[in-house]
């Protein structure tokens, strides 16, 4: 049995008005185990966490779009993740470890382009292992510029000055998970926020409002996490986003209630409507190539 802890599984809808077309930039699919085996040497194994209990906590929260993020429990073999795509229809997206365009040849690539994948995420996280070297960084960045698609860092525990050297002039889009892990005792003005702000002035770099529970030192509501987000927002409101990233890998202790991650973004926001949707749906839209909300048949 998994050490970590599952996702909460009555998820509640947030207190605010969520807007037509609302994402949910980054989640994960887990098993079951019988149907999508863990790869040799995987780090850690998550609870199940299939794509129907992700649709259904979308559905609570109003989320009507996702883009669902190869775990590396899974390596290169990105069955789950394809056969969630299929399960969620077109208003989803796909997003592919690394390794993947090391690995694979150009017919696998195909299909996973084909199925709506649009990225790939280099893990800096040490706990997860598939750490690339430069060289393979490169390779595989280049592959991606190819195709089209963007990259996704997966900062290390100590946030991305480690790392951003390798994608910091890059000229395709790069999102940033997690607010590139701050230390919060820095505050706003310590390193990896003011390198974040930096790379979001530059045009083609993204940032995810994600896990702000955990990058708090107060604990709920979290409200120390605010000015951090406020800061990423003021410095490039058309080029953040927001992600539940469920079911919230590598938990130790009990997760949040999904509504109440959606009610931290609302914070963020000081509950501006217009700036909500522009997190939510507009931003999205534009990196990830959703078709306008009114095209979609649902408004």
């Amino acid at each position: 049995m998994s050490e970590y802890f599952p996702f909460d599984p009555a998820p509640h809808g947030p207190a605010f008005a969520v807007p037509a077309g609302a994402t949910d930039c980054q989640f994960h699919v887990f098993g079951p185990p019988e149907t999508y085996p863990v790869r040799p040497g995987a780090a850690y194994q998550m609870p199940r966490a299939t794509i129907a209990e992700a649709l259904r906590m979308h559905a609570v929260l109003g989320i009507a779009r996702g883009v669902i993020v190869q775990a590396t429990t899974y390596g290169t073999d990105n069955s789950a993740m394809l056969d969630a795509l299929a399960i969620a229809g077109p208003n989803y997206r796909g997003c592919t470890i690394g390794a993947s365009l090391l690995d694979l040849d150009d017919r696998a690539i195909g299909l996973l382009d084909a199925a709506g994948v649009r990225g790939a995420r280099f893990n800096f996280l040490g706990a997860v292992n598939l750490l690339p070297d430069e060289a393979a960084f490169a390779r595989a960045v280049a592959r991606a510029k190819e195709l089209g698609w963007y990259i996704k860092i997966q900062p290390g525990q100590a946030g991305i000055l480690d790392s951003v050297s390798l994608y910091e002039t890059l000229d395709l889009p790069v999102v940033i998970d997690h607010m590139g892990r701050p230390d919060i005792r820095e505050g706003l003005d310590g390193p990896t926020v003011a390198k974040v702000c930096d790379l979001l002035r530059r045009g083609n770099v993204w940032v995810l409002l994600s896990n702000g529970h955990k990058i708090s030192a107060e604990g709920p509501p979290w409200a120390d996490a605010a000015g951090i987000a406020r800061t990423y927002i003021s410095a490039a409101p058309d080029r953040v986003l927001w992600a539940s990233d469920w079911p919230h890998p590598l938990s130790k202790t009990p997760p949040p209630n999904d509504g109440d991650l959606l009610d931290l973004l609302n914070r963020y926001c000081d509950g501006d409507k217009a700036l909500l949707r522009t997190i939510l749906s507009d931003n999205p839209a534009a990196l990830f190539g959703f078709p306008a909300w009114s095209m979609s048949g649902s408004d």
